[in-house]
């Protein structure tokens, strides 16, 4: 395996995010491995890709806070990325095993990242009753089977596309608290957040560079292949659906 490790220096917005993530899961398709770490500037929601955000969300609200709107290409429910590390894995469908394979192996690694750092992340059990529907409240709103927690709380969110032969996952290490911006933007009630933040646990502000490198230290010692390094990701593609609001408030 080939494996492409992009560490980004610069911030970027929530449609050059979401486009450059799947044009990662589309260049997986011919073979090799990416993994990708990067921030967002300005901060953004995202909603994930069958979500129902024009009756879970106050659309009204969202545009006078001014705030930036993306619909991830992967599954899962709306968060907040501003003060976090968001990685992203593309890689074919066989590198992990199956796509449940796959969510554990990318989560034991970042666990066992988190935890060089000093953090006691672990993996959440899964629970023996249903999961909580789509519509029932913000990724962070509690763990899932499966996830990184630090206690019973949620540290680390992700969500999974298959296209083809190739998978991409990505998802927020929540560095800072700030995931009460889904609930001020929920139309009606909405779930309490059941998050924690890196900052919280260890108990001063986290450096994003040295999260990012423990990570990246971590995945190339375990995931066999060879590496190269780079600092910027393939440019965004231009006029793709993730700058295009109908797709962003398609349903």
């Amino acid at each position: 395996m080939q494996w492409t490790l992009i560490l980004e220096d610069d911030a970027r917005c929530g449609r050059d995010n979401m486009s450059i993530d799947h044009g990662l899961l589309q260049a997986a398709r011919t073979g090799g491995g990416f993994l990708r770490l990067y921030r967002w500037n300005p901060p953004c929601l995202s909603f994930g890709r069958n979500e129902p955000a024009k009756t879970r969300y106050d659309g009204d609200r969202i545009r006078s806070l001014g705030l930036d709107t993306v619909r991830r290409p992967t599954g899962g429910r709306a968060v907040w990325h501003d003060r976090e590390l968001t990685y992203a894995v593309a890689a074919p469908i066989d590198t992990f095993g199956s796509l449940q394979q796959t969510y554990a192996a990318i989560h034991h690694l970042l666990a066992a990242a988190l935890r060089r750092l000093g953090v006691p992340a672990s993996i959440a059990p899964r629970p023996s009753e249903r999961a909580p529907r789509l519509g029932s409240g913000a990724c962070f709103a509690a763990p899932m089977g499966g996830e990184i927690v630090v206690g019973e709380r949620k540290l680390v969110g992700s969500a999974q596309l298959r296209e083809g032969d190739a998978f991409l996952q990505h998802g927020s290490v929540l560095m800072e608290e700030g995931q009460d911006m889904v609930a001020r933007i929920t139309s009606g009630l909405s779930s309490p957040i059941a998050a924690t933040s890196l900052s919280e646990v260890l108990q001063r502000p986290p450096d994003y560079q040295d999260v990012a490198r423990v990570i990246a230290t971590e995945a190339e010692r375990c995931w066999k292949g060879s590496w190269t390094r780079q600092t910027r990701s393939p440019d965004a593609a231009v006029g793709d659906k993730f700058g295009d609001s109908c797709w962003t408030w398609r349903r």
